[in-house]
């Protein structure tokens, strides 16, 4: 690791050591100028991101590892999802392998971000662990690689009388180390990707599990490993066969899509369908399984070889559809007058929504609130100079929107240095230009994005939609249009 000791300047600033970062550090390293003269700034002790923030039983990724890998670090293991520690492992392979290792600088959390005209860079206030005092970091331009939730502070959901309750209450992002939950009676309050994660993670142990959800979500089994896979890694190069694997799980993601997009009513009946066949007689479709909102319109629920269903098959777990009345001090009474005897509840509702890392920035000494402005071409933020962001797809692997975001910045490096250009700042022309929010989801947790993330609007200020199409746009596409280059 380099020294941190001194403050020094920078072409380039990644804020961020999980897959956005590192991705966004090979692409300066190898396709910039500023290659030799970039730092990664990681607040925590390790790489990884969510991936070594998050411990609770059966962390695994809910996107296929081939479009989430590493585009130019394939994943190379013949399943395509991983644990948690797999991923990171991944991570921490391709860092050493490329020499990113050695540049990342651990315990750096970055408070503040100030952009000085005179001096054509921005003055990043940097916390680090162990010091009293800030340090400062001058850099050209800053790249984002913070994510999109918070990591110190949990979604607060409004349960009533949680604080009654005499047991253990756990929220997933901060799952107790080496907690044995053995021989225990768990509610999982939530329907999400966690939810769904836990529930077959922790029934082999726990005496009984059951998942309380106030409306259903639409849930697929998938399986990580089949015969196609195996006899491509089998018969081809390992890198080989993972392009040819990404291509197929990018190909299917956009279809499927595309499917429940055009058709709902078609993708629902295929998804009633699955579900059937998986669930125990004794558990009801409707209401535990028929969501009242359309395919997409929320986030897919994957459960890894249909091991969700195969532990509500097994009589450890079940599924109660119903809104909670009340926590006392040893049960959740529900509305419907039916009560939870639990020992440990488990608040799996979601994320707490944050931008930029909460990172405060400020134009000349002006404080700058980025949610009231727009983003331009979903990666820069409207009147703010060369600041970038990296953020996903909300219907695809989140590794693929980042990856377009920092080629973005790549292409209009370049153009910069043939220009002679030192600063570059998205303007809105149109000051009527309709505004929509940078998501479309309707899920609890998504909800407050407009008070937390840019507006999205129209043309070279929409949003992120189609791979294919904002891929094409990144690498030949208009990348000038509303930008005032310095």
């Amino acid at each position: 690791m380099e020294d941190s000791t001194t403050t020094a300047s920078f072409d380039v600033v990644i804020v961020g050591a999980g897959m956005s970062g590192i991705n966004a550090a090979y692409r300066v390293q190898n396709e910039t100028s500023a290659g030799a003269n970039y730092v990664i700034l990681e607040s925590r002790d390790a790489l990884g991101g969510t991936w070594d923030l998050f411990r609770y039983p059966g962390l695994r990724s809910d996107s296929d590892m081939f479009t989430f890998g590493l585009p130019w670090h394939p994943w190379s293991q013949a399943r395509s999802m991983a644990s948690g520690q797999d991923i990171k492992n991944y991570m921490n392979e391709a860092a050493q392998k490329t020499g990113i290792a050695s540049k990342i600088r651990y315990g750096h959390t970055v408070t503040a971000a100030s952009w000085k005209s005179k001096t054509m860079c921005w003055e990043l206030e940097v916390s680090v662990a162990g010091k009293d005092d800030p340090i400062v970091f001058k850099t050209k331009f800053a790249l984002l690689g913070t994510g999109y939730y918070d990591y110190s502070i949990p979604l607060q959901a409004q349960i009533p009388g949680i604080e009654n309750f005499g047991g253990k209450v756990i929220h997933p992002q901060f799952w107790p180390k080496d907690y044995d939950y053995s021989g225990k009676n768990i509610v999982i309050i939530g329907s999400g990707a966690t939810a769904v994660t836990l529930v077959p993670s922790v029934a082999d142990k726990a005496e009984r599990v059951t998942m309380l959800q106030r409306s259903p979500t639409y849930i697929l089994p998938l399986s990580d490993t089949h015969f196609i896979i195996s006899l491509l890694f089998t018969v081809l190069p390992q890198r080989v066969a993972s392009s040819i694997l990404w291509f197929v799980y990018l190909l299917g993601s956009v279809l499927s899509n595309l499917i429940c997009e055009l058709s709902p009513g078609l993708a629902k009946l295929f998804i009633k369908a699955v579900t059937l066949r998986q669930l125990p007689p004794e558990i009801k479709w409707d209401p535990h399984f028929k969501p009242r909102y359309n395919p997409w319109e929320q986030r897919f629920c994957a459960c890894r070889n249909g091991d969700f269903f195969t532990a509500l098959r097994s009589g450890k777990a079940d599924v109660v559809s119903d809104r909670i009345k009340e926590i006392t001090k040893d049960s959740i009474e529900l509305e419907s007058g039916t009560s939870l005897q639990p020992d440990v509840i488990v608040t799996a509702t979601g994320l707490k929504l944050k931008f930029g890392g909460g990172i405060r920035f400020s134009i000349d000494g002006q404080p700058c609130s980025l949610n009231e402005k727009f983003a331009w071409k979903a990666v820069m933020v409207q009147d703010v100079p060369n600041v970038f962001f990296l953020t996903e797809f909300q219907n695809a692997s989140w590794t693929l929107g980042a990856d377009i975001s920092v080629r973005i910045f790549v292409r209009l490096r370049r153009i910069m240095e043939r220009r002679n250009a030192r600063a570059i700042v998205p303007r809105v022309a149109d000051e009527a230009m309709k505004e929509q929010p940078m998501m479309s989801l309707s899920s609890t947790y998504v909800k407050p994005i407009r008070q937390v993330f840019p507006k999205a609007g129209t043309g070279i200020w929409a949003p992120k939609t189609n791979y294919y199409v904002d891929m094409w746009r990144a690498k030949r596409g208009d990348v000038t249009t509303d930008l005032e280059f310095i």
